[in-house]
C-alpha cells in the first residue's frame, strides 16, 4: 500500500504530472502572449500546447470547424489541415480568453508567420463563427472561400457544425427516449 501512496502522492504533486490533470491550465493567460509547442492536434480547430512544460488545450478562437466525431463531411480534413499549419511548430499564442470547458480561445500565428486561425478559413476548412466572433476579417474570408468553392464550400449545402452537434445531440437523445 506504501507504494501505491507515494505513486499517487507523485502524480498529484509533481509539477509536471500533477497539472497535467488539472482542470485549469497554469495562472490566468487571458489576454496574455507567448510561445508554445503544438504537441497533438484534435480536431480542425482544438489542439494541445507544451507551454512550461505542461500540456494545455486551445481552441482556435473565431472559426468553428466541421466535427470529426460523428463524421461531418470534411472533419479529418479539416484536422489534416490543422495539422500541416503547426502540429510539432513552435507558434505564437495570442490568448483571448478561456471557454467553459478551461480551454485556451486563441489565435495562433506559425512559423512562417501564417494565422492559422485564419487560413483554415481561407482554405475552406471552417467557418467563421459568428455567434463568438463579429471580425469582419473572418466574415470576409469565409465568403471568398465559399465564392471560389474551396474546401468543404465545394459540397451543394454544407451543414455548420453547430448545427451538425445540435442534430446528433437531439438524436441521441431521441434514441435513448425509444428505449
Amino acid at each position: 500500500m506504501g507504494r501505491l501512496n507515494l505513486l499517487i502522492f507523485i502524480l498529484l504533486f509533481n509539477p509536471v504530472f500533477g497539472n497535467y490533470w488539472a482542470a485549469t491550465p497554469i495562472g490566468d493567460l487571458k489576454n496574455h502572449t507567448f510561445t508554445a509547442k503544438v504537441i497533438r492536434v484534435m480536431d480542425g480547430d482544438t489542439m494541445e500546447i507544451l507551454y512550461q512544460n505542461v500540456p494545455t488545450k486551445l481552441r482556435l478562437a473565431h472559426i468553428d470547424c466541421p466535427e470529426k466525431r460523428g463524421h461531418q463531411p470534411f472533419g479529418n480534413n479539416a484536422k489534416i489541415a490543422l495539422s500541416d499549419l503547426c502540429f510539432g511548430q513552435l507558434v505564437t499564442i495570442y490568448v483571448e480568453k478561456y471557454d467553459r470547458y478551461r480551454r485556451l480561445i486563441a489565435v495562433v500565428v506559425n512559423n512562417k508567420k501564417q494565422v492559422v486561425n485564419q487560413e483554415m478559413v481561407k482554405r475552406g476548412m471552417a467557418w467563421h463563427f459568428k455567434k463568438y466572433s463579429t471580425d469582419p476579417l473572418y466574415a470576409g474570408l469565409e465568403l471568398k472561400a465559399r465564392k471560389n468553392k474551396i474546401g468543404l464550400w465545394q459540397d451543394a449545402a454544407p451543414t455548420p457544425p453547430w448545427l451538425w452537434r445540435k442534430s446528433k445531440h437531439s438524436s441521441s437523445l431521441s434514441e435513448k427516449k425509444s428505449k
